[in-house]
């Protein structure tokens, strides 16, 4: 029913055309969640991850982990913790992975994880101290689909933990990958980013598929040029 369509990327906006009538207004803004990211990771003053019940060592590499995905609940998240405990034996890297509170995410990580040397099992976070997260992270786990969005905004290298996924545009500038739940995929991947200075330098530059932190501005002008032009 809406008169005015505003899509994150070209992409979205090309699907949008395909499905409604051309007389819809339909324009390509970017993603308000990236104005939202920008503007607090601007804002970050150092001390977000103070209150984390671990404290990062910042000798070792962080790997970022979040994983919640319905497709992945049994054994997709059986094999995600068999990959999390063979990166984490490294010696190099630390691991947080703030974990669902899903029971049929929670309960498998806690028994497959805990206790694991150089993996910490947190409650959920809040956005800030998420973003302060990825930008202190070296390179993100994910099969959350904002992340797929923020983490590339903030340069950082995404291996995405689906067979598929909704955010084409971030695999299309190679910062993220699909690298699904097979172990030895995951850690081939994870290894790859951490011992190829080459191939992470690669991976890890800012890119904005998703729009430049403009698109709530974007949006005011295009309705103020919309009710304008139709008053």
């Amino acid at each position: 029913m809406a008169e005015l369509l505003w899509a994150p990327t070209e992409g979205a906006a090309q699907n949008l055309r395909s499905e409604r009538p051309t007389d819809r207004h339909i324009e390509v803004t970017g993603n308000t969640g990236i104005d939202a990211l920008l503007h607090v990771a601007e804002g970050l003053q150092g001390d977000e991850l103070d209150s984390l019940p671990v404290a990062l060592d910042p000798a070792r590499k962080l790997v970022l982990v979040t994983g919640h995905r319905r497709e992945s609940f049994g054994d997709g998240f059986a094999r995600i913790c068999d990959a999390l405990a063979a990166i984490a034996a490294r010696g190099d890297v630390e691991i947080v992975y703030p974990v669902h509170l899903n029971p049929q995410v929670k309960d498998v990580v806690e028994a497959r994880l805990g206790g694991t040397s150089a993996v910490h099992l947190i409650p959920p976070v809040d956005y800030v101290q998420m973003v302060a997260l990825m930008k202190r992270a070296h390179l993100v786990l994910t099969d959350s689909g904002g992340i797929q969005e923020e983490a590339p905004a903030l340069g950082k290298p995404v291996l995405v933990m689906r067979e598929v996924t909704e955010r084409p545009e971030a695999v299309e500038t190679g910062v993220a990958s699909l690298v699904g739940t097979d172990v030895a995929t995951i850690v081939e991947a994870v290894a790859r980013l951490l011992s190829d200075e080459d191939h992470y330098a690669s991976r890890a530059r800012a890119v904005s598929p998703y729009g430049d932190g403009t698109a709530a501005q974007k949006i005011a002008a295009s309705v103020a040029a919309f009710v304008k032009e139709h008053a």
